[in-house]
């Protein structure tokens, strides 16, 4: 399945020329450089520069104006996840996780893995567990000792 992943969202309008700002979720302006088309087409990138704030300054060629600009706050920039780059041994997409089911390692279902935090100290999964609770586990090889494209393996003691 070829999912949306999604790499920034639009924060509001920036100036008066249809120029929009943007929250980025992945490793800055220059990755998010690398793709020229967002949202399956809908929006194609012209420009784009950082903000000196962590954000980016984005022109697409759909957008004229300011009130086109304000009207698109809110709205997910998204790229197929085919479109990403390929990873590396033990590297991972929040989005390839998102979905997951959570199994211990004797294959007892735990519950899925609804999305991934990062608070400062590194990714920390959110489960919501078979009896509707949801749980916290860090992302670390001691807590996950392995995941694929179906299940991810989660030591039940680190389940918070």
């Amino acid at each position: 399945m070829d999912k949306p992943v999604t790499l920034a969202a639009v924060a509001g309008a920036h100036g008066v020329t249809g120029e929009v700002r943007l929250k980025l979720f992945g490793e800055g302006v220059e990755a998010l450089s690398a793709y020229k088309s967002f949202n399956d087409g809908a929006l194609t990138l012209r420009k784009l520069r950082d903000d000196g704030k962590g954000g980016a300054i984005a022109r697409f060629a759909e957008i004229p104006d300011r009130t086109a600009a304000e009207k698109l706050r809110g709205t997910v920039l998204t790229v197929p996840r085919s479109a990403m780059p390929p990873l590396g041994e033990g590297e991972y997409y929040h989005a390839d996780l998102i979905g997951l089911a959570a199994v211990s390692p004797d294959g007892e279902v735990l519950g899925t893995i609804v999305s991934v935090e990062n608070f400062g100290a590194g990714d920390v999964l959110e489960l919501e567990l078979t009896g509707g609770k949801r749980a916290m586990v860090p992302m670390t090889a001691d807590a996950v000792s392995e995941w694929d494209h179906a299940r991810a393996v989660i030591d039940p003691a680190f389940i918070a």
